[in-house]
């Protein structure tokens, strides 16, 4: 998948306002200047634009006002490879949402054509993911530009290329606080917000608790029990997340039925525990401690709570938690029915 696109346009040159001046005036009076052929935007892409008649006088504009790639350099955007999703998430590292160090592969699993890349000319400059679980339900996130490109256009364009792959679905993601406007401006709305907390590693394993390795139960078990709470299947990347390197799964029983389980894995910068399932919140603290307990005490930790499930905060604080960062859970379409009074630890704020 490869999109070509135009950079924006310069307005520097302040000496030709008087004739950017005429023709916006002559615009305004519908005057009788004459069509003509609109500025070749990228020949070496093939894409000629011919007679604009909406755009008459632009011959009088100087070069820096016409429409031009950006440094002789088309901006294209394209699907990444493998190493290219290591940048992103080395950017995403850069931007401190300590990704996990063995994340790339798990969200690769969940849809391989989700990952977008903007580059100008050979370099990359701009992300986004946007992963298509099905025709129904697809999640974005990874939007980032490095900081040297940014208000120059190429966010919004890559932003764009990402909804026109997930076009017709209802798109979920997590938005950071200070895009959240730009995010309601796009269609999403905000269906409750994710706060992370902060505590440390080390403890020890409840004793009475049924704690077990998720990787002595059929995965069909996990996945039984994972559906609930993704308004998509994705089993195939809830396989890959319970076995990735460095981390540890676990289950919780009751009854002789898998009543919870979660995931703790290690990231640039200690640990998260995501996801954390578990059919009441005094299930939930047995998983959170045998977790955290796989660790050191000299390691942070961490765990994504919904804050509409009271239940889940009060696991985090109760705890000794501090609250470090938040985002929106925000959708474009329908709200998902999901059992979050289960849900005491988000998966992954990038994909889900």
């Amino acid at each position: 998948m490869k999109y070509v696109v135009d950079s924006y346009l310069e307005t520097s040159d302040i000496e030709w306002i008087p004739q950017l001046a005429r023709v916006v005036v002559g615009l305004i009076f519908a005057s009788d200047l004459p069509s003509i052929p609109a500025t070749d935007v990228s020949k070496s892409a093939g894409d000629t634009t011919g007679t604009d008649p909406e755009y008459p006088g632009i011959q009088d504009f100087p070069p820096a006002l016409r429409r031009k790639p950006m440094k002789n350099d088309n901006y294209t955007i394209r699907t990444m490879n493998r190493n290219e999703v290591d940048i992103a998430i080395e950017w995403a590292a850069k931007e401190g949402w300590n990704p996990g160090l063995h994340d790339a592969d798990c969200y690769l699993s969940a849809d391989q054509n989700g990952f977008l890349m903007g580059f100008l000319g050979d370099e990359p400059i701009a992300s986004i993911s946007v992963i298509r679980y099905n025709d129904a339900f697809s999640f974005l996130g990874f939007y980032i530009v490095k900081p040297e490109y940014r208000g120059k256009g190429y966010g919004i364009q890559i932003w764009n290329a990402g909804l026109k792959y997930l076009e017709g679905v209802n798109i979920g993601l997590d938005g950071v606080v200070t895009q959240q406007e730009n995010y309601t401006k796009s269609g999403f709305k905000l269906a409750y917000r994710n706060i992370r907390y902060e505590g440390v590693g080390g403890g020890e394993q409840p004793k009475n608790a049924e704690i077990v390795e998720l990787s002595t139960l059929p995965f069909e078990t996990i996945d039984h029990y994972d559906q609930p709470f993704f308004p998509a299947d994705r089993s195939q990347f809830t396989q890959a997340w319970i076995t990735q390197p460095e981390s540890h799964a676990l289950g919780i029983m009751q009854n002789g039925q898998l009543a919870g389980y979660g995931v703790i894995r290690k990231c640039r910068n200690g640990y998260k525990i995501g996801p954390l399932y578990a059919d009441n919140p005094e299930l939930a603290e047995s998983l959170f401690l045998a977790l955290k307990s796989r660790t050191r005490s000299s390691e942070p930790v961490f765990l994504d709570t919904p804050d509409s499930n009271p239940a889940a905060v009060a696991l985090a604080e109760k705890n000794n938690m501090s609250a470090s960062f938040e985002t929106a859970r925000m959708y474009t379409g329908d709200f998902p029915e999901t059992p979050i009074w289960r849900l005491f630890g988000v998966t992954s704020f990038e994909i889900g």
